[in-house]
């Protein structure tokens, strides 16, 4: 989660909403990214879009079984689709998204028994460190 936050840290520099991912299986890092929609000028870009593109890649498998999605803000409803496509067996997020958090904040979208595939869920891992950072890229900004 640290280089999560990290990432994120990345993502403030370029003036991006500070999200950062990274996927991670049997200890190995598989992908990583941060938020780049604006930059990108694609409102996909989002750092679990960009992490989970770069390990499927690098994979040469849009299938990551087994394994796990570190993020530091709870993912959106885009963001759980892709993983929940991506047969990601965990997600580990830092701040709660009461707005439009997927992973249970606003929408159950990871372990609804409507979908084909449930996702494991931990939430609130650096929790104040990861809020405070969004907190402060948005009071900048006002």
């Amino acid at each position: 989660m640290e280089r999560a936050f990290a990432l994120a840290e990345a993502a403030g520099r370029q003036g991006e909403v500070p999200v950062g991912a990274l996927i991670v299986r049997e200890g190995e890092v598989l992908g990583e990214g941060w938020n780049r929609p604006i930059s990108e000028a694609d409102p996909t870009a989002h750092a679990e879009v960009v992490a989970l593109r770069a390990a499927a890649s690098r994979l040469g498998n849009y299938r990551l079984t087994g394994a796990t999605l570190y993020v530091t803000l709870e993912p959106c409803a885009m963001c759980s689709g892709a993983i929940i496509h991506a047969r990601l067996a965990r997600v580990v997020f830092g701040a709660f998204d009461p707005r439009t958090g997927a992973a249970g904040s606003v929408l159950e979208v990871l372990n609804t028994n409507r979908l084909n595939h449930r996702v494991d869920i931990t939430g609130g891992v650096l929790q104040a460190a990861t809020a405070a950072q969004l907190q402060q890229f948005f009071r900048a900004r006002r």
